[in-house]
């Protein structure tokens, strides 16, 4: 039944992306540690010169959470204007029935959106600088948990911003730099957690593979890359440090290796480690994704 729900989701993305469009870049991403094991699978086509859409679907299984998988959707769409580019994407997670009576029902939506701006493109000597700016807001309906009253069935909203760099230089290396913010329009006094099924990572994307539902306060993320554009390989390694309102602050090491298979087929490799700052709840995850084209 697992894989017959994995395989469906996979079918139903490149259908709707081959409809309008000849070249389609398929994505499977299976996702796995001790604490959950997730598979995300995406297409997306050029409908234009100008744009391209797409549609993504998840299936995560968070076994000390829920006894049953968590589904969400989203519909990315990118626009590149050369100097200026845009990225909009709306996601939903479908409601998840909780088996214990003390938690309520959990569901979320919202969407991300990003400015990406052309600094400098030196196309003689291959350099480029981008700056981005995102934003994004999410409302997802759980369980929230007070220091000093019950706990409240309610929906609960919160944004977050972003603002970081990119560089790319001689097509050989790559830099990158982020910091993002949180803001809580509910409030966030008093607040110890919440339980809700709501990826904070589709607000803001750091360098990690966590399924993260802690509330952040901020994070700061890097990522350095040795790429070697002529056969389209590359060696990555990020870090992230977040605080967070809900749960102690951590750090993140990511290490990953992408390369082609085939003239078509590329897959990237990566392991991620966590920690929070007093040493301890260490976890490791796993990561493979084969991203196709044709």
């Amino acid at each position: 039944m697992y894989m017959k729900k994995i395989i469906s989701l996979f079918a139903f993305c490149t259908l709707l992306c081959t409809v309008h469009a000849r070249t389609v870049e398929v994505e499977t991403t299976y996702t796995g540690s001790s604490r959950f094991d997730k598979v995300h699978v995406s297409a997306a086509a050029a409908l234009n010169l100008n744009v391209q859409a797409g549609l993504e679907a998840t299936l995560a299984n968070e076994h000390h959470l829920f006894n049953k998988p968590v589904y969400s959707v989203a519909v990315p769409v990118f626009m590149d204007f050369d100097l200026i580019q845009f990225r909009l994407r709306p996601f939903y997670y479908f409601k998840n029935k909780s088996s214990q009576p003390e938690y309520q029902d959990a569901s979320a939506y919202g969407v991300q959106g990003n400015l990406i701006l052309a600094l400098n493109q030196d196309t003689v000597n291959d350099i480029y600088t981008h700056a981005f700016i995102g934003a994004a807001f999410a409302r997802q309906k759980g369980t929230v948990f007070f220091d000093n009253r019950a706990e409240e069935n309610r929906y609960y909203s919160q944004a977050a911003y972003t603002l970081g760099f990119e560089q790319e230089m001689y097509r050989a290396f790559h830099f990158r730099a982020a910091v993002s913010a949180f803001q809580y329009p509910d409030g966030i006094t008093g607040v110890s957690g919440i339980r809700t099924i709501l990826d904070q990572q589709d607000l803001a994307h750091t360098q990690t593979l966590e399924i993260v539902h802690d509330l952040a306060k901020y994070t700061l993320d890097a990522r350095a890359a040795r790429v070697w554009a002529d056969n389209g390989s590359s060696f990555y390694v990020g870090y992230r440090f977040a605080e967070y309102y809900t749960a102690d602050s951590d750090h993140s090491v990511l290490i990953g290796n992408s390369f082609p298979v085939t003239k078509q087929i590329n897959l990237d490799l990566a392991y991620n480690h966590l920690m929070n700052t007093h040493n301890h709840n260490r976890r490791d995850i796993w990561q493979a994704r084969l991203n196709m084209a044709f």
